[in-house]
């Protein structure tokens, strides 16, 4: 399996930027995919996930309302959909997969990751 993240940057607080993932590798029905990220100093933590052949998504409290996941199954990529960003979202973005349902909100536990994608949110 293999995941490339892209699309981070510089936003000012309010704004919204788009990130995605490219998936590859083996055939992603059944499997979970998801978006984890980092701040500086801090653990890891779950912001959403979706399962890919189906319709639910799942996301931290933190993020509800303001960050959508999708995913362009023709392209077998995924997408975080960022709005109001808040400087408290800036980190690194992560995107992971896993073959289970729901998906795990313990980053520990997924096995592929992609690259980081830095997200900076200035106030």
């Amino acid at each position: 399996v293999q995941l490339q993240a892209c699309g981070g940057g510089l936003v000012q607080a309010g704004g919204s930027l788009r990130l995605s993932c490219a998936a590859s590798g083996r055939p992603f029905s059944g499997w979970t995919m998801g978006w984890f990220r980092q701040a500086p100093g801090k653990e890891r933590e779950f912001v959403g996930a979706l399962i890919w052949s189906g319709v639910s998504t799942y996301y931290a409290e933190s993020v509800k309302g303001r960050f959508t996941i999708f995913r362009d199954s023709a392209k077998n990529t995924m997408y975080l959909q960022m709005n109001s960003l808040k400087p408290e979202d800036t980190g690194v973005y992560y995107c992971a997969a896993d073959n289970r349902i729901p998906p795990p909100t313990d980053w520990r536990v997924h096995d592929y990751w992609g690259k980081g994608t830095l997200v900076t949110v200035s106030s």
